[in-house]
C-alpha cells in the first residue's frame, strides 16, 4: 500500500487521507498512520507545489551545471555534494555515472546571478575540478506533469 500512497501523492500532493482512502479501499486513519510513518522514516521529504513559472510575471533562469569533483577519502561524494546541495540558489543535487560527477540544477533571477553562483561559489569550492553551465530555455514537462498544453490540429479535413 505504501508504493500506492506514494504514486498518487507523486502527481499530486493535494489528496487528503480521506481521498486516499477510497482511492486503495482502506481506512483513512490507517492511510494517515502510514504517510505519518514514511514522513518519519524520511521517505517523504516534502510536498512541493509544481509551478509554471513561464506563465508568472518573475524571471527566473533555470541552469544544469555539470560538476568534475576530486572525492574525500572515506567520504566519497557525499561531502561535496552536501556543501553544494546547501546553497540556497541550489534545487536539486545528482551524483551521475559517465563524463562527470554531480549535476547540479540551480536556479537565479538573471543569467549573471547563476554567472556569480558559479564562479564566485561553485567553481573555487575545495574539491570542484571544473564546471560546465547549461541553461535551460523552455520546461516542457517536470516532475511527470506536462507544463504546456498540447497544440490542437487546426488543419481542415480534406475528404475527396
Amino acid at each position: 500500500m505504501r508504493e500506492k500512497i506514494l504514486a498518487a501523492i507523486d502527481k499530486n500532493s493535494k489528496l487528503t487521507a480521506k481521498d486516499l482512502a477510497t482511492m486503495l479501499g482502506s481506512t483513512e486513519e490507517e492511510v494517515s498512520n502510514i504517510i505519518r510513518q514514511m514522513e518519519e522514516e524520511h521517505i517523504i521529504c516534502g510536498y512541493p507545489t509544481l509551478i509554471n513559472w513561464d506563465k508568472v510575471q518573475c524571471e527566473r533562469v533555470t541552469a544544469l551545471i555539470e560538476v568534475k569533483v576530486i572525492p574525500q577519502r572515506g567520504l566519497g561524494f557525499d561531502r561535496i555534494a552536501e556543501r553544494i546541495y546547501k546553497f540556497d540558489e541550489v534545487q536539486s543535487v545528482y551524483l551521475m555515472s559517465g563524463g562527470f560527477d554531480l549535476t547540479v540544477i540551480i536556479e537565479g533571477k538573471t543569467l549573471k546571478e547563476v554567472a556569480n553562483f558559479v564562479s564566485a561559489k561553485l567553481a573555487p569550492m575545495e574539491g570542484v575540478q571544473s564546471t560546465a553551465t547549461h541553461f535551460v530555455l523552455k520546461k516542457y514537462k517536470e516532475h511527470g506533469l506536462p507544463l504546456v498544453e498540447a497544440k490542437k490540429d487546426e488543419r481542415m479535413l480534406i475528404s475527396p
